[in-house]
């Protein structure tokens, strides 16, 4: 049976359901949802590139800021705590270069918080030691050390809402086809705006991760000593919520190309929405998290010298050697560098100064 005949069904029998139940069950359903299912996903024959992915400098300097990170928290047994891990490639990359730093790497532990079984499965077979699988921060018990996550928030399941004489929400019907029906939003999605002082102009489309928040409280709740390094698409609220977004952003990813056909192929193609960073930042804050700054990745790997190896290896190219490495970092830097940002908070760390933020803002 395809998951849109199981959709439908759920719809016949129970009525129409959020936006963000259907994005949750073409995404994580059992076998059937996108990240369940077995087909390649990520890279050349999937349906979009990571960073990790792309190169393994990603992970390398990702690796340095956690290596300075070890060394603020007192240089003591240091915890890598990876929600989504994917393919696999961001943690090999980590625990390569971690090697380099025995004393660092032989008290290190690392973790796999991975809903992908599929995925899951994957990164078993790649790694047979120092990394250990669990299916909530709650089983991993205290943390110090470093929380992080790689485009994982924007794979999140969003309320979609609509600004009309109040705030409604987008439930999807069917009826022959897919459609979607509007019904006055509840309370926690009206506070969410509220709290932010955001106020919507008249039939302005928008998407709410509220999950994300929970997200953050969740491991806020466990991290003792140490940070939080949140990677992914997103703007600041007064970015977000500007004018030239008065559609959303909500896409689809399928073969590299992007749709917004959200009901065709489902459980076939990603769906992902751009992450809110200022109400992570904030809500931090309740939770006991500093923020250490905000950036982009292109700034982030800057700070760590990727243009300086990017100029050597341009040099370095006289017989065309280097031409693949060249696109890789000039990818990181450019097209992924702008797109992606990067949020730090921090817990018990007297220190704010980390050689990624070089070019940061205080606060998204």
């Amino acid at each position: 049976m395809k998951l849109g005949d199981i959709l439908k069904a759920k719809i016949k029998e129970e009525g129409p359901i959020s936006f963000r139940d259907f994005m949750d069950m073409a995404l994580y359903y059992p076998s059937l949802g996108y990240y369940n299912s077995a087909e390649n996903k990520i890279g050349k024959e999937g349906d979009f590139y990571t960073s990790p992915v792309l190169s393994s400098f990603f992970g390398e300097i990702v690796a340095k800021q956690m290596e300075e990170m070890w060394f603020l928290l007192d240089k003591k047994p240091f915890t890598i705590v990876e929600y989504g891990a994917g393919t696999g490639a961001l943690c090999s990359a980590i625990l390569q270069y971690l090697k380099n730093n025995p004393a660092l790497f032989n008290e290190l532990r690392y973790c796999i918080i991975e809903k992908s079984e599929s995925m899951k499965f994957q990164q078993q077979k790649m790694f047979s030691q120092k990394v250990c699988w669990f299916n909530s921060i709650d089983e991993i018990g205290k943390i110090r050390g470093c929380i992080l996550s790689n485009e994982l928030l924007d794979n999140f399941p969003v309320h979609k809402v609509k600004m009309q004489d109040e705030l409604m929400e987008v439930f999807v019907d069917h009826q022959k086809e897919f459609i979607e029906i509007l019904r006055p939003a509840n309370e926690k999605l009206k506070n969410y705006l509220e709290e932010q002082n955001i106020v919507l102009p008249n039939n302005y489309v928008t998407e709410i991760n509220l999950q994300a928040i929970d997200w953050l409280k969740q491991i806020a709740a466990n991290l003792e000593s140490g940070f939080i390094l949140t990677i992914d698409y997103g703007f600041s609220a007064e970015e977000l919520y500007s004018d030239k977004r008065s559609s959303g952003t909500l896409l689809c990813y399928k073969e590299h190309e992007i749709n917004n056909s959200f009901y065709c192929n489902i459980g076939e193609q990603d769906i992902t929405a751009h992450v809110n960073f200022s109400v992570l930042a904030h809500r931090g804050e309740k939770y006991g998290l500093e923020c250490s700054g905000f950036t982009n990745q292109a700034n982030f790997l800057r700070s760590f010298g990727l243009v300086n190896l990017l100029r050597k290896l341009e040099l370095e190219n006289n017989g065309g050697g280097n031409k693949d490495l060249i696109f890789q970092v000039n990818k990181l830097l450019t097209g992924m560098g702008n797109k992606f940002k990067i949020l730090i908070q921090q817990k018990g760390v007297k220190s704010k100064m980390l050689t990624g933020l070089q070019f940061a803002n205080a606060y998204p």
